[in-house]
């Protein structure tokens, strides 16, 4: 059943997602045995409409009122749900992660996913999310190119906002924090591509300038990666290849 249940929402059946939830409510508290050991692992239905991991590429043109009528019939894992959306691409492709968004969050999701957005470079995501009343912390703040304080901002929130600012190839701030005090070498913190440092971030960014704020600075470009065992200089080369 819960096979068709996830079918329904891929092909937009809105029909048949409504007939298999009136005939088998459990299909919202349950959760799929898949498998997996990652971060889709014994995922809840709802958690299908994000499209996160990416399985078809696409999501149905009504999967807004797929979602509502997933929410109006008590579906679990909300939460996480709205994490899946605000850091997922195939949502924003489609035009409908703002309106996800929305509906998440008018049903009760906690809008304080930032990190989540602008760990997967979904700016408009994390703005929405500012709007609908998630705390505006140093890392969203040097994300998105507002106003920060760093005299207010923890060691922790200023080695995480290294991470961020990299990412996001904000240099003036990467050479803000740096002359705070962060560790330029550290690995990134969790939820932030924890197996890379940030000058692998910066070079992600494509932003010559940030990658040039840490080299400036002393940057070690010999650390490799724990996941695919690359220095900063070979995903240059990966990303940029000549």
């Amino acid at each position: 059943m819960f096979a068709e249940a996830v079918n329904a929402i891929d092909s937009g059946d809105l029909g048949a997602l409504q007939a298999l939830l009136s005939a088998h409510p459990q299909l919202l508290r349950q959760r799929l045995e898949n498998g997996r050991d990652d971060y889709f692992a014994r995922p809840y239905l709802l958690w299908f409409v994000a499209e996160n991991p990416i399985r078809t590429g696409t999501l149905p043109a009504n999967i807004v009122e797929l979602t509502r009528v997933l929410l109006d019939a008590g579906a679990e894992g909300r939460d996480y749900a709205l994490g899946l959306i605000v850091s997922g691409q195939v949502p924003r492709e489609c035009g409908v992660q703002l309106s996800l968004i929305d509906v998440l969050v008018d049903a009760g999701a906690g809008p304080d996913c930032l990190d989540s957005a602008l760990a997967h470079s979904e700016n408009a995501a994390a703005e929405r999310l500012l709007e609908r009343g998630a705390r505006e912390t140093l890392v969203a703040s040097v994300c998105l190119g507002r106003p920060y304080d760093l005299a207010a901002s923890t060691a922790d929130e200023r080695q995480t906002a290294l991470a961020g600012a990299a990412l996001h190839g904000r240099a003036g701030a990467i050479r803000d924090l740096i002359a705070a005090g962060v560790d330029i070498d550290a690995f990134n913190p969790p939820g932030w591509h924890s197996h890379s440092t940030a000058l692998h971030s910066a070079v992600v960014s494509r932003s010559a300038e940030a990658v040039q704020a840490l080299i400036d600075a002393g940057a070690d470009r010999t650390i490799k990666d724990t996941l695919f065992d690359g220095t900063p200089d070979d995903w240059a080369a990966y990303l940029s290849p000549t």
